[in-house]
């Protein structure tokens, strides 16, 4: 068995702290799990009547992220999604976290376990179509900045230094203008960046939220157009690298004018100073890389490459080759058959036996146990209203509630031999609606998520003389044939030599 050291998830808001919900309850059952795959566990994190809207802030979740960063927990188990947290940024948040650090979430309820392929598959898809569907809206709201700006209006955020929003319009803030100005003259006079920003510090200048000037902010600051007279929008771009920022092709700019603070020949002289300090760099350009690099191997064994500018994987002692975009379009194929030939119907029929009988006992018991928590309440009900004696209460109300105890105690081991099970399986109505989602919108996702999924759910792409054998991770579940993950195309329409 794997040995993974994992953390035990609870969070029960006060609307579900009931005996049938209770925190023991999905404690019982995350240690039941975790015990019967042979795992160590090392630390349980309660959020007892906790709301799911948003824990990020809570202590116990910054207690358990450090846990996973420090690689004191390698895994994190929970009874279901909605009870690690009901948003979804949040819960795709989680699981970037986990994937950066290399650690598991296992949802018992919806039977994913990322350790394994077919676990990190589901999620792989998952965050790629929101990551799709975000930027969906992004490009939606992007295309309303330049009318916004266009209009002059604000798109949000503060206004520059030496500058204030006054009803819709960018306005010269008095407080703050003079200082502004005072870095451009003190800019001319030094010529250094820092320079500046230490004399201005030394005057007793402080930036607006009360910090130091430095020199990252003196040089934005004095290439800021907006000083002489020219506010620029829609602009920069975020690259969602850690809030850096890019600069959009001028021709994507709205400039609109607003009152000056400094001449255009001073805010000239200032900035043809700073292009002169700073020296041209080249960066190299980007790397070819393909969408199936490392997963195309020839049959003797030995990965293929694409040499130099041939579009071509090739292997030099077979003499082997295909073209780039075929292997990309039978890769694409090959994805859509599959995914498409998966019998649900089957998986339905070939189920686990045991797994339906389970299935119906935890039906039965929680029926069971709904009837005697009504008997006794019925009990208590006579009771108050002195229609039983207190020697007739004790007898009737006892038996039941021992009988009661022993089904709460029955219900965890139930639902975990039943988490088991259906983690073998997998969730396949889930996997398969999302892989099908997947495939019918891969041609409008970007190359790097593409590349991520493949890494995902690929073993190996072997390049055959006449045929080309895919090998997928994730097989369908209990299959038939134990080697029906691989599919072998034949090769008519590849160009070998």
């Amino acid at each position: 068995m794997e040995h993974k050291r994992i953390g035990i998830w609870i969070r029960v808001s006060t609307d579900m702290q009931v005996k049938d919900d209770s925190p023991e309850h999905h404690e019982k059952r995350g240690r039941l799990y975790a015990e019967a795959k042979g795992w160590q566990i090392m630390e349980v994190y309660r959020l007892e009547a906790v709301s799911g809207k948003s824990v990020m802030a809570h202590p116990e979740t910054r207690r358990m992220l450090a846990d996973i960063r420090s690689g004191h927990i390698t895994g994190l188990v929970f009874s279901k999604l909605a009870r690690l947290a009901r948003s979804t940024k949040e819960l795709l948040e989680f699981a970037e976290i986990f994937r950066t650090e290399h650690a598991d979430l296992i949802s018992l309820a919806e039977n994913i376990d990322t350790s394994s392929p077919a676990g990190r598959l589901f999620f792989t898809i998952i965050s790629a179509m929101a990551e799709w569907e975000r930027e969906e809206i992004a490009s939606r709201v992007a295309a309303s900045v330049p009318i916004r700006a266009n209009m002059g209006k604000s798109l949000g955020g503060q206004a520059t230094f030496g500058y204030r929003w006054e009803n819709k319009a960018l306005v010269v803030d008095e407080n703050e203008a003079p200082v502004r100005k005072l870095m451009y003259e003190l800019f001319v006079k030094y010529q250094r960046k820092l320079t500046t920003a230490k004399a201005l510090n030394d005057l007793g200048y402080r930036t607006r939220n009360g910090s130091l000037f430095t020199m990252t902010t003196v040089s934005r600051l004095l290439r800021d157009s907006t000083a002489k007279g020219e506010h620029r929008a829609n602009y920069t771009k975020s690259s969602g690298d850690k809030k850096k920022w890019i600069i959009k092709p001028q021709s994507e700019w709205i400039v609109q004018p607003c009152p000056a603070i400094v001449s255009a020949e001073l805010w000239d002289q200032c900035n043809s100073i700073l292009d002169a300090q700073e020296r041209t760099v080249t960066k190299p350009g980007p790397k070819a890389v393909y969408m199936l690099s490392g997963f195309v191997k020839c049959t003797c064994g030995k990965t293929m490459y694409v040499y130099q500018h041939s579009k071509n994987f090739a292997c030099k002692t077979c003499k082997i080759r295909i073209a780039v975009s075929d292997i990309d379009e039978i890769y694409q194929t090959y994805l859509k058959d599959y995914l498409g030939n998966i019998n649900h119907d089957e998986y339905l029929l070939q189920s686990d036996l045991q797994l339906q009988e389970k299935q119906a006992l935890l039906e039965s018991t929680l029926k069971e146990r709904t009837k005697l928590a009504k008997r006794m309440d019925a009990l208590i009900a006579l009771r108050v209203d002195g229609e039983v004696t207190k020697e007739r209460f004790t007898e009737q109300y006892a038996p039941l509630e021992a009988r009661l105890s022993q089904l709460d105690i029955q219900l965890p081991e139930l639902e975990a031999e039943i988490d088991i099970r259906s983690m073998q399986l997998i969730s396949s109505d889930t996997v398969l609606h999302e892989a099908k989602a997947l495939y019918e919108e891969w041609g409008n996702m970007p190359f790097e998520q593409k590349r991520g999924i493949v890494e995902t759910i690929t073993t190996s792409i072997e390049i055959g003389k006449e045929d080309i054998t895919i090998t997928l991770a994730y097989a369908p579940p209990i299959p038939t044939n134990p080697k029906n993950s691989a599919r072998t195309v034949t090769g008519s329409y590849l160009p070998l030599t």
